[in-house]
């Protein structure tokens, strides 16, 4: 497993969808995770420290598990199958761990909110983490994991189903993941 933290949300300039930018903390390697505009606009209200009229639907589930005396442990992307990703959000309650099925989009919401990390199982981070070259700001050939080993060979059907990603990598304009 590897600690990611949320880098950005962004929105294709193409067909405006939103995509949520992590970021590897040891590393500088990068995941993209198309989400809805809901969710999108659910992480973004938290992050950006915005408060809300009324809860929010993860707002509620987050206080419901707090309210029966659980506590949130973590989320993990924890699987990537025919460009769908999978997540659970890992809750305590009464000294047991429950895994929770979740989108990853949901499960990225509640940590925000549960001020927990976000973990990606090191399989998903080999099939679809890609690095920057730093001068280009293009999407580099090997990813930069300190010696690592590289991610497996993609068979030319993963690089189809894999298309969508690489047209919004190609559309990104890496001056915005600049921090300011």
């Amino acid at each position: 497993m590897r600690e990611l933290v949320i880098d950005s949300i962004r929105i294709s300039q193409m067909n405006y969808q939103r995509v949520v930018v992590l970021k590897e903390l040891a590393t500088e390697l990068f995941l993209l995770i198309w989400i809805g505009p809901t969710e999108a606009e659910a992480i973004a209200v938290k992050m950006q420290g915005m408060s809300v009229p009324r809860p929010l639907t993860h707002d509620l589930f987050v206080d419901l598990v707090k309210s029966m005396g659980g506590t949130f442990e973590h989320i993990l992307v924890n699987d990537l199958q025919n460009e769908t990703f999978y997540a659970k959000i890992v809750v305590t309650i009464d000294d047991r761990t429950h895994e929770i099925d979740s989108r990853p989009s949901d499960a990225m919401a509640v940590a925000v909110r549960a001020e927990v990390p976000i973990y990606v199982a090191d399989q998903v981070m080999d099939k679809a983490a890609i690095s920057m070259d730093q001068e280009t700001g293009q999407p580099a050939v090997a990813p930069e994991s300190g010696g690592e080993s590289a991610p497996a060979e993609v068979t030319e059907e993963e690089l189809q189903g894999l298309s969508a990603f690489t047209d919004l990598i190609n559309e990104l304009d890496m001056e915005d993941f600049e921090r300011k």
